[in-house]
């Protein structure tokens, strides 16, 4: 059964070999197959998605980096603290980074007396012109620490995280841990 197969492959090369067209099948078939291989190239693969939802990802990852720095700081400032104990520290954002650019305004009067004014961002090598970065705005901290019994104490924390951050006491909350 092996040899048949075989034996018929190689006749079928040899009657391909007589053709007067073998290198003109040959040459197209290269040609198609080089084609396919560089066209491919360009195609988009899985993991590269819109720049669009590629922002998002960076600012939410980039105001989660922030929260959980703070949350660092924090936890290790409050542990300096006499009495504390084991600590915990949550924080959550109301909104990420925002980004303001530079802008220039254009205004154009028509001969009909209408006035139109444009704003388009400012770029630079294509990039636009950062002017500020705010912050995120914290939402709420949540510190869950061994000491938090003391009232004494939960107002020191208090003081401590107002310093280090600006949030209004109301959006701090202290708990005790088991």
């Amino acid at each position: 059964m092996k040899n048949k197969f075989w034996d018929k492959l190689k006749e079928n090369i040899v009657k391909l070999k007589k053709s007067k067209n073998f290198y003109v099948f040959v040459a197209i078939g290269l040609a198609v197959l080089i084609g396919i291989i560089y066209f491919t190239s360009f195609l988009p693969t899985n993991d590269v998605s819109s720049t669009k939802e590629n922002e998002v990802t960076q600012e939410t990852s980039t105001s989660e980096k922030y929260a959980r720095k703070l949350e660092s700081q924090i936890e290790n400032a409050i542990m300096q603290i006499q009495g504390t104990g084991d600590v915990d520290v949550l924080i959550t954002l109301e909104k990420g980074f925002e980004y303001v650019y530079l802008t220039e305004e254009e205004t154009k009067t028509s001969a009909s007396g209408i006035t139109t004014t444009t704003t388009s961002t400012v770029l630079v090598n294509g990039q636009p012109v950062l002017v500020e970065e705010i912050y995120p705005v914290i939402k709420g901290i949540v510190v869950v620490c061994s000491g938090a019994g003391d009232v004494a104490l939960k107002m020191n924390i208090i003081s401590l995280i107002q310093t280090i951050v600006d949030v209004n006491s109301a959006n701090i909350s202290i708990y005790t841990s088991k």
